[in-house]
């Protein structure tokens, strides 16, 4: 009986070769992908909440709501706006990934446990499903930083 080790998956030979090439010259680019995608899609959450933009209602209104609709303190509003919005612009950039990325694992943890989770798991329903997926990539991108495509990388500083 053998083990797997992390190497063996690199090493394992591809199902079809004639796309080895391909996959391998485009196999730096996939976590880079998945960074920018991630910050990306989070930026128009947090612009809802700040500025009223893509049918949002602005920081009063989401304070508001907060509030009186989840139980929850009006100035959270703001927070949870600046982590999306600004948040997600850096976490794009790979700036200061990892602390980004646990801010952003914290909120969506606290918008599973805090808001959807009593509404099951589809996210059409209301449901934690959407929070839950984007909290597990931040706390990946907490694990693995920014990567060699990133502003952290270019500055040489990672935290």
């Amino acid at each position: 009986m053998s083990t797997l080790s992390l190497s063996s998956a690199s090493s394992a030979k591809p199902l079809l070769p004639a796309v080895a090439p391909i996959t391998a010259a485009l196999s730096p680019l996939a976590e880079p992908m998945v960074r920018v995608t991630a910050g990306l899609l989070l930026v128009p959450h947090g612009a809802q909440k700040l500025f009223g933009w893509f049918g949002g209602y602005g920081l009063e209104a989401t304070g508001q709501f907060f509030a009186a609709k989840l139980g929850l303190p009006a100035g959270l509003a703001l927070l949870a706006g600046l982590i999306e919005f600004a948040g997600g612009l850096m976490l794009a950039a790979g700036l200061l990934t990892r602390p980004v990325a646990a801010l952003v694992a914290g909120l969506m943890a606290a918008a599973v446990f805090g808001v959807h989770l009593g509404k099951g798991f589809f996210w059409t329903s209301g449901g934690y499903e959407y929070p839950l997926m984007w909290g597990i990539v931040a706390v990946a991108f907490v694990i693995r930083g920014g990567g060699r495509f990133s502003a952290d990388a270019l500055i040489g500083r990672e935290i």
